[in-house]
């Protein structure tokens, strides 16, 4: 089984993206391999790695991954975590409308994947959400969670690990939404802050209103931790074309009356997007997978996550996640120094 796994591991890194490819990697690298590996049976066959694969227990290989992550990243105080789901397109089967959906967390300053839980076919992620959580340390974090995760339960159990929230809002709590939208119409905010940039064409300017006075929200209390009701208005002006795009999002948060930095928080959580999921798409094509027998696709994603993690620890070379895949390929001494990391 280490044996499976290491080659899996280090074939995921270096571009495999099937059985068939973890196999041509092992024969291909057979020699290297055989300096630190037992291999009693010589490299696994694509149909030994699809079995095994298929049928690990994903929750088994899941909570190793946390444990190792937790061993290698420590959170700071203040560090932000983002909580967000990503659908495997590629899962789906014909005539069957389920899918292989995924909750992750994703750190702010060390940018890698804390953890991930499958979301249940029958559920959503607001049963997946507090599985994540349960599995992660988070004493001092801020935790960030779109307008799914806005849940009582939820909050409470952020508050219970010892950590802030930053909750997106919208119509799925009752008239909650409509009281924020009316503190913000009658009542000053506290705290404002304004932050723009630049690049790609477009400057986008975020400002952000901060209210403490929750007088207007009839079930505050029920809220756990509640402090501060937030609007962020985010304007997108593209320099080509001269148009606009405006956006405005509610959150509700653990957080003091602090604008500025909830600002920067709320402008983070959208990262888990462009430096998570789009790169496990377009890096490791994981969009396109067509792994469907028992846990293959819940584990292969593991596997994907991993081998992100180790190619974003790794800061020495100034390429891409593509050019240190890569690298990696073709470099033995590379590749080792990404596993040992």
């Amino acid at each position: 089984m280490e044996d499976i796994l290491f080659i899996a591991i280090a074939s995921v890194i270096c571009g495999a993206e099937s059985w068939y490819e973890m196999e041509a990697f092992g024969k291909a690298k057979e020699e290297w391999l055989k300096t630190f590996l037992r291999l009693p049976g010589d490299i696994p066959s694509h149909d030994t790695f699809n079995r095994v694969f298929s049928g690990l227990k994903p929750e088994e290989l899941e909570k190793s991954f946390i444990a190792w992550m937790q061993s290698v990243a420590r959170l700071a105080e203040g560090e932000v975590v983002a909580i967000d789901g990503k659908s495997m397109r590629g899962t789906r089967e014909q005539g069957n409308k389920s899918i292989v959906h995924m909750v992750s967390a994703w750190t702010q300053e060390n940018h890698i994947a804390l953890g991930q839980v499958k979301v249940d076919e029958k559920s959503n992620e607001i049963t997946a959400i507090p599985q994540l959580l349960d599995l992660l340390v988070l004493k001092g974090c801020i935790v960030t969670i779109d307008a799914m995760g806005c849940q009582r339960d939820i909050a409470a159990k952020i508050v219970d690990k010892e950590a802030h929230y930053i909750l997106a809002l919208k119509g799925n709590q009752g008239n909650l939404q409509e009281q924020a939208e009316d503190s913000f119409r009658f009542l000053p905010p506290v705290s404002s802050d304004e932050q723009v940039d630049s690049g790609h064409g477009r400057v986008e300017t975020h400002r952000c209103q901060v209210i403490d006075d929750l007088s207007l929200i009839e079930q505050a209390r029920r809220w756990e931790g509640m402090k501060c009701l937030v609007r962020v208005e985010s304007v997108r002006y593209f320099k080509s074309s001269g148009k606009e795009e405006k956006d405005t999002r509610l959150y509700i948060t653990s957080l003091e009356a602090n604008a500025q930095l909830i600002n920067a928080v709320v402008r983070f959580h959208w990262s888990i997007e462009n430096s998570l999921h789009w790169v496990l798409d377009v890096a490791f094509n994981e969009d396109n997978s067509r792994k469907r027998s028992g846990f293959a696709a819940q584990n292969y994603s593991i596997l994907n996550r991993i081998a992100l993690n180790l190619l974003k620890n790794e800061k020495t070379t100034k390429v891409g996640v593509r050019g240190k895949r890569l690298k990696a390929g073709w470099d033995n001494q590379y590749l080792c120094k990404l596993l040992i990391n």
